[in-house]
């Protein structure tokens, strides 16, 4: 093992001592269900709002974006748009009346007005199957990162790696609950804009601040693609079938955040409705200025490393931001930034965790198995506890698989998912008067039936060397993304389901359009 190694391991040491520090801190009060998986309701709206931007500013948006910029240059940059669109459907549509309307998860608000216990069930399963797919896209760039960085190769070396990624996240969300979480992301969020803005600066400086001199050289450096780096297509345009496979990534990243568990989540952790707008408002200024920061990147990692040099590393693109590091800083810079990038990926995946294993506790033991009566109040907090190391193990095994896919897409995959189970359910239920049980259950489980089918069928998962299973050949559907096709097939099952029932529960309705827009019998902030 190299001096750089060491050097590495430390600086990621310290990161771990640190933040255990403040978990172990921060959980000293969690007492109740509220506390341990909303965080007694207690964040201000500016602290859940870079909260909101360390759980969203996950390992896609930093090493993900960042490569796909270098080696497809403005095509790699649509990602970045289309997470940052994506925002203003969950400001307009969703935050505050989910905030009004929830208690802990996204089946709060599904089954409020409908028969509670199959729509939990099917509200739980789908926020499993989301955060599934969210968290092999983070534990497959921990085991390239690291590989990056420690000089481990093949594949043995990348799965001891995402063991221990996967052993770190289950100890921050057993100890520390959404409280620890929360303040692990905040530190994350600012650790990782600043360690962005430094070497946007950086880049900026060596070219004189002149963008078109970094352009140029990017569009120098990259004799393959040459001038196609700075316009549309060199990813998305070389024939119909890419060109509606971008419509598709679109749609399902600008339609996925709203329907993001995890996200969705964190409205919870303030004390109103109008601390979740504000929280929203923070969380976009603070993702906007970081993918104005990855432009940069993208396209200095270009210049300064060459897509070829990109291309042939431990795990391809995701390495473009770290091996730009090592270019501008030497091995020092590199070890704090891939730092950032493996707290990035902590954060993350304890708040995916916790999302999960709260829905379990929740809607499928408290609510279903004992139906609404827990005489123990530290039992939903127990279960949520087991359920979190089964899904830490189930991740580790995951993350060993899909090896080194780019994050970025794996990411685009469980947006897909979540803007087909999820968001049309979310939006019926908080604005059609006529919508019913049969509605969430066909939107749900059509959503998610339809999205993964379609994987299955994809150019991911068989038929080409860059596929999850290369030698296999069943990619019958021909876009890698869904999103096109599973979304509305999702609108419409949910229609379909409603208008076929009879159920119609029209008080039921009209108390909870009062609560989500007034905030009338809405949960308060735990008193401690």
């Amino acid at each position: 093992m190299n001096s750089n190694a060491v050097l590495n391991i430390g600086i990621f040491a310290a990161f771990v001592a640190a933040t255990l520090f403040v978990v172990i801190r921060a959980s000293r009060n969690t007492k109740t269900a509220a506390d341990y998986l909303a965080a007694g309701r207690a964040f201000t709206g500016p602290q859940n709002g870079i909260a909101i931007a360390g759980d969203y500013l996950s390992a896609a948006s930093f090493l993900g974006i960042a490569g796909a910029i270098a080696v497809n240059g403005y095509d790699g940059f649509l990602y970045s748009i289309g997470f940052l669109v994506a925002w203003l459907i969950a400001l307009l549509l969703v935050a505050e009346l989910l905030r009004n309307t929830g208690k802990f998860t996204m089946g709060d608000v599904l089954s409020f007005r409908m028969r509670q216990r199959p729509v939990r069930a099917a509200a739980a399963t789908s926020t499993m199957v989301v955060s599934f797919f969210y968290l092999l896209a983070q534990m497959a760039g921990a085991g390239g990162l690291v590989a990056l960085l420690l000089g481990v190769e093949g594949r043995l070396g990348q799965a001891v790696v995402v063991a221990v990624v996967g052993a770190l996240m289950i100890v921050y969300v057993l100890i520390g609950g959404m409280k620890g979480t929360t303040w692990v992301q905040i530190i994350k969020a600012v650790l990782l804009i600043l360690g962005a803005g430094v070497m946007t600066l950086w880049v900026l400086a060596k070219f004189g601040f002149d963008i078109s001199g970094l352009l140029g050289e990017a569009v120098r450096n990259a004799p393959d693609a040459g001038e196609k780096l700075l316009g549309p297509g060199l990813q998305f345009g070389k024939s119909a079938i890419t060109r509606l496979d971008f419509l598709s990534l679109a749609l399902a990243l600008v339609l996925g955040t709203a329907g993001l568990p995890h996200i969705l989540m964190r409205f919870y952790t303030v004390p109103t409705a109008k601390e979740a707008r504000r929280s929203v408002v923070w969380a976009i200024w603070l993702i906007g200025v970081f993918y104005l920061f990855t432009l940069v990147l993208g396209y200095g990692a270009a210049a300064l490393v060459g897509p070829e040099k990109i291309n042939a590393a431990p795990s391809g693109p995701n390495s473009a931001a770290p091996l730009l590091a090592e270019a501008l800083g030497g091995p020092v810079l590199l070890g704090l930034i891939a730092a950032v990038a493996f707290a990035t990926i902590l954060a993350v995946v304890a708040g995916l965790t916790i999302t999960a294993s709260a829905s379990f506790a929740h809607d499928i033991y408290v609510n279903i198995i004992k139906k609404g009566v827990v005489e123990d109040k530290k039992a939903e907090v127990r279960v949520a506890r087991r359920t979190a190391i089964v899904i830490g193990l189930v991740s580790i095994v995951g993350g060993i698989a899909v090896g080194s896919q780019n994050i970025a897409f794996l990411v685009a995959l469980a947006f897909a998912v979540a803007a087909s189970a999820n968001l049309p359910t979310i939006l019926y239920s908080l604005f059609w008067k006529r919508f019913n049980t049969a509605g969430a259950l066909w939107s749900i489980y059509g959503g998610l039936v339809v999205t993964i089918t379609l994987i299955v069928l994809s150019p991911v998962v068989s038929g080409n060397a860059k596929a999850i299973f290369p030698d296999a050949d069943f990619d019958l559907f021909p876009l890698s993304n869904p999103g096109i096709v599973s979304i509305p097939v999702a609108f419409f099952l949910g229609w379909l389901g409603a208008v076929l029932s009879k159920e119609n529960d029209k008080e039921k309705y009209a108390e909870m359009e009062v609560r989500a827009l007034t905030g009338v019998g809405a949960e308060k902030a735990a008193e401690h």
